[in-house]
């Protein structure tokens, strides 16, 4: 999980656990928006930083938090009886020239520009699809295979790995050891967009973005409780990952740290052969502080965390109507960890712990 002291020390902090779990709950994006706006100001964040994050002016903002104060949640519903669900043939003609104004759509971002312009929101997806197909979009989806894999290596590193966490079960479930899936990922302003929907026949190309739209991420996803602790860093190399080692630490004082990680060159680096002694100094291989064990090389589903780095970006693109800023993609991007609506399906690959 992130650990968030404006959630632990804000004055507000009923009304920030409310909007918290409406912006869980919540299917309509638009008040979802208005909820994760006051949500942010009850966190101090200031209104300049929330317009700067989600791209809205001051007086929606005041706004909507005179709504959500004087009326709760139900302030940031629409003030109509509902939706039409139809558009105008003036409108779909416009709807149809403005999906080809771009080579590369989720639906989401349909849906929205459909509900925030015209009012309209259709009760089944094959409507959007209607349109996607009639201005010329089909679905394009591509995937990575490393061919530099060893499946058997693969095997003989999952089997390693099983007899090593089952010679240490009781001190697993006692909580004096931590197994910990650690990885980093790194967040770009390009991550907005994943599975999309392209002009049909035209290869889906994303552009370089600019490399000042970076953030890199240090994350490891604990065996028990299945919680992430995430933290920023400046980039992936030898310095931060040690540093975010010392913050595993500062988290955990009282255990031992066994961490399972992929091998990155400064994962192995000389600086971190250097520093792992001085934590281990003088104990046995059983008792040292931090363990550090790699998967076999080119594969990264064998690092459960993985999946947690796909389905926070996966959540990302569902907001792509909001159009956020890179500033607004990082604290949404922060919010899919405080929210804990993640999972990891292949956390119990390498054994059952209770």
């Amino acid at each position: 999980m992130v650990r968030s002291d404006r959630l632990v020390s804000s004055p507000h902090r009923a009304a920030i656990e409310e909007l918290q779990g409406f912006i869980r709950s919540e299917r309509d994006g638009r008040q979802v928006k208005k909820a994760f706006a006051v949500k942010l100001l009850y966190q101090d964040y200031g209104y300049d930083a929330v317009v700067d994050i989600l791209d809205v002016s001051l007086g929606s903002l005041s706004h909507w938090r005179q709504a959500y104060e004087s009326q709760g949640l139900v302030g940031f519903k629409p003030h109509h009886k509902g939706r039409k669900n139809y558009l105008t043939p003036d409108q779909r003609e416009t709807v149809l020239h403005w999906l080809q104004s771009k080579d590369i759509w989720t639906l989401h971002e349909l849906e929205y520009h459909l509900a925030e312009t015209y009012d309209v929101a259709y009760e089944s997806k094959q409507s959007y699809y209607d349109l996607f197909d009639a201005a010329g979009i089909s679905w394009e989806k591509t995937s990575k295979v490393n061919p530099k894999a060893d499946a058997q290596a693969v095997a003989a590193k999952k089997a390693d790995i099983q007899h090593l966490l089952a010679r240490h079960r009781q001190d697993i479930e006692a909580v004096i050891l931590k197994v910990l899936f650690m990885d980093e990922c790194h967040l770009m302003g390009g991550d907005l967009e994943g599975s999309v929907w392209g002009k049909t026949g035209q290869r889906v190309e994303v552009p370089i973005v600019n490399e000042l739209d970076r953030q890199t991420y240090y994350g490891a996803v604990d065996l028990l409780d299945k919680q992430v602790l995430l933290q920023l860093q400046a980039r992936g190399n030898t310095a931060c990952t040690i540093d975010y080692l010392k913050f595993l630490q500062s988290q955990m004082p009282e255990q031992r740290l066994l961490i399972l990680w992929d091998g990155a060159s400064y994962h192995r680096s000389h600086e971190l052969k250097d520093f792992l002694p001085q934590v281990n100094d003088g104990l046995t291989v059983d008792d040292w502080r931090i363990h550090c064990v790699r998967f076999a090389p080119n594969d990264p589903t064998q690092n459960p965390i993985e999946d947690v780095w796909l389905q926070a970006k996966t959540w990302l693109r569902a907001q792509a109507g909001w159009r956020p800023t890179f500033s607004g993609l990082k604290t949404l991007f922060e919010l899919f960890f405080t929210l804990e609506i993640f999972d990891s399906p292949k956390i119990h690959m390498y054994g059952y712990f209770s």
